[in-house]
């Protein structure tokens, strides 16, 4: 069986972790200073926050950001529900821009569409690893005054005009999951990049019940925070898993630089890629196809070959609880919809066998020539 996505775990990240547990602190000891700093060092930021998965960090950048009440907070209906959720937790109301057909990611100009006096951050999301326009996100941001919080869960690695996605140059804050299926895992996981010492402190206070210190057995509690701390353990393997990073990544754009070449004379649409101005990371290598019809016969064909391919995404606004909150509709957001009904996700994992490469690719070619014939 071919998944989607997996994880690659060699001796070294078990070496890693099995040392951590023989030691003398399982959570909140020195690993998770040291996988910090390490990631921090990677992406060129000051500031990194570990939380024990992306949906807490997406959450704690909220809080950070002090969204309130009936804040407007813009995001994309192109992502996976915690992005929007986020914005829900702290009682925010989730506003929805529609993306570009082309990259995938949110629209600059639906944002700029989409601002009122209410509004407060805005969340870029870096869709399948490739980044967003982050000049021109920024450039309106600051003529609003408003937040930025990269959603960069897809993107670890990936650059934007020679800018490393997390080191906030175009952002207050970027938040990374490190779940299993992404770029390094620490089993589950996740972190908060910034260059704000004042948000960084706030992030450190909100992770862990809003504990302020004043000394070593004296501490305050001003407003809740919560236990979203990463295990030393977990950080081991994190750390591990960053020394590998590069290797990952290189094995990731081969692979589908290998299933361009390959398809390219298919009818489908293959992921938007420049390098010149972006270093796909991808996390997902997404195609199109001409519908949903012609979609769901390439993924139960690939299915009954032991290739499991994935839909990314049912677009948010879509859900029950955004309709009946916000009564949205279909056609809301034709780009996301029509993005939605011909998309598939084809496996891409750095533990991919030029076997296993073979398969999809000819599996997918073989799909076409008796749909053709």
């Amino acid at each position: 069986m071919i998944p989607y996505g997996r994880q690659y775990i060699d001796d070294d990240d078990i070496n890693a972790v099995v040392e951590t547990l023989k030691s003398d602190y399982l959570t909140t000891g020195s690993k998770v200073q040291e996988f910090e700093q390490k990631f921090a060092n990677y992406v060129g930021v000051k500031y990194t926050v570990s939380v024990s998965n992306g949906t807490a960090a997406l959450h704690l950048a909220m809080l950070a950001s002090n969204i309130k009440p009936d804040d407007e907070v813009i995001t994309t209906p192109m992502s996976f529900s915690a992005t929007a959720n986020c914005i829900e937790y702290v009682g925010g109301k989730t506003v929805f821009a529609d993306i570009n057909k082309i990259t995938n990611n949110i629209n600059p100009d639906e944002i700029e569409n989409k601002i009122t006096d209410k509004t407060k951050a805005i969340i870029p999301v870096h869709y399948a690893g490739l980044p967003c326009d982050m000049e021109r996100i920024y450039k309106i941001a600051k003529d609003y005054n408003l937040i930025i919080v990269e959603d960069a869960c897809h993107a670890l690695g990936a650059i934007y005009k020679n800018s490393i996605i997390g080191d906030c140059l175009y952002s207050d804050m970027t938040v990374f999951s490190f779940h299993p299926v992404k770029h390094i895992t620490t089993g589950e996981g996740g972190c908060i990049t910034t260059n704000s010492e004042k948000l960084y402190n706030k992030l450190l206070e909100l992770r862990s019940h809003g504990i302020k210190r004043r000394n070593h057995w004296f501490y305050d509690i001003k407003e809740l925070g919560f236990n979203y701390r990463l295990t030393d353990f977990q950080c081991s393997l994190g750390i591990s898993q960053l020394n590998k990073l590069d290797n990952f990544l290189g094995k990731r754009r081969n692979i589908a630089y290998t299933y361009n070449e390959e398809f390219k004379d298919l009818p489908i649409e293959i992921p938007y890629d420049d390098n010149y101005l972006y270093y796909h990371a991808y996390h997902l290598y997404v195609i199109k196809l001409k519908n949903n019809i012609q979609r769901t016969m390439l993924y139960d064909y690939l299915k009954k070959k032991d290739i499991l391919s994935q839909v990314h995404y049912i677009p948010i606004h879509t859900f029950s609880y955004y309709k009946n909150k916000y009564n949205y509709q279909w056609w809301d957001f034709p780009e996301a919809e029509q993005h939605y009904e011909k998309c598939l996700s084809l496996p891409i994992y750095p533990s991919m066998s030029e076997e296993d490469i073979d398969n999809v690719i000819n599996t997918v070619k073989e799909f076409f020539k008796n749909e053709s014939s």
